[in-house]
């Protein structure tokens, strides 16, 4: 477990990773990421144009049919 202190940065609040964490991450400065709630808690996880493109997609979908989709959800 990596304890991190948030910081204000700016006019926001956020969190400084270390090197380590970035290399694990596959990370560079100026790439984006993901936080995801999970049941477990968050996930950082790298964003990738693929991935991004489908999710866009599947929210897309979702909220086209969130009438069905709900009724399918209740049966």
């Amino acid at each position: 477990m990596i304890k991190l202190e948030i910081q204000t940065i700016g006019d926001s609040a956020g969190v400084v990773l270390p090197d380590d964490v970035l290399s694990r991450l596959n990370l560079k400065v100026g790439d984006t990421v993901f936080l995801t709630e999970t049941k477990d808690g968050y996930q950082l996880r790298r964003c990738r144009s693929e991935f991004e493109r489908q999710m866009e997609i599947a929210e897309r979908v979702m909220s086209e049919h969130y009438q069905t989709l709900k009724k399918l959800a209740d049966s």
